[in-house]
C-alpha cells in the first residue's frame, strides 16, 4: 500500500522529471514541448504539500488522506 508521504513525494518528483525533460536539449523538440505543456498545469511542490496539509486538517471524519504535508 502506498503511504500518503510516498504518493506526495512521487508527485513532486514527477514534476522535477518533467522539468528535466523540458530542458534536455538531447531530446527531440516534440518531447521537450510536451513536457513543457504538461508542466503548465502540473502543481508545484508547495501546492502539493499545501494540499496535503489541508487534507490532514480536514474535519470530515474520513479515515484516510491522499496526500501528506511531508515527504519524509
Amino acid at each position: 500500500m502506498t503511504m500518503p508521504s510516498e504518493r506526495t513525494r512521487a508527485i513532486i518528483q514527477t514534476r522535477e522529471f518533467l522539468v528535466d525533460l523540458s530542458r534536455d536539449q538531447a531530446l527531440p523538440e516534440a518531447v521537450r514541448t510536451e513536457a513543457h505543456r504538461l508542466l503548465r498545469h502540473y502543481p508545484t511542490a508547495d501546492e502539493v504539500l499545501l494540499a496535503g496539509k489541508v487534507e490532514e486538517q480536514r474535519g470530515d471524519g474520513l479515515p484516510w488522506v491522499f496526500l501528506s504535508s511531508r515527504i519524509d
